[in-house]
Parts: C-alpha cells; sequence; structure tokens
C-alpha cells in the first residue's frame, strides 16, 4: 500500500517545521492533524492512495436482532 505523499513537498516542510514549534510532541496525532489541515487551507493536496481506516463508503450495515 502506498502512502499519500504531498504534491508541494515545500510547503509540506514549512508547515512541518510550523507544527514542530507549535507542539511539544511531534510527531503526535494532535499535531500531525494540525500540520495536515494547516497544508490542505494553504493549498496543498495529497497524492497516493487514501490510507483512512474507514470511509463512509465502505461501512457495512448490521442488522441486530
Amino acid at each position: 500500500m502506498s502512502s499519500p505523499k504531498p504534491n508541494n513537498p515545500a510547503l509540506w516542510s514549512r508547515v512541518k517545521a510550523a507544527a514542530k514549534k507549535k507542539f511539544k510532541v511531534y510527531p503526535s496525532a494532535y499535531a500531525n492533524a494540525w500540520a495536515s489541515k494547516e497544508y490542505k487551507s494553504k493549498g496543498g493536496s495529497w497524492s497516493g492512495k487514501d490510507n483512512r481506516v474507514a470511509s463512509k463508503k465502505n461501512i457495512k450495515k448490521i442488522k441486530v436482532g
């Protein structure tokens, strides 16, 4: 499985540096989420396969009872 890669590595590098300054612990879930959101808000995008655990399309409804 290929992981998503930033289409603008220079922008991603700047945002990662800002996350390292903003958060005491990097990498962390909070810091990475913030960095990803900040990168996207500045016009960054990703290429590669989506690696989210579950999307709404993939969740199957289970009948109970």
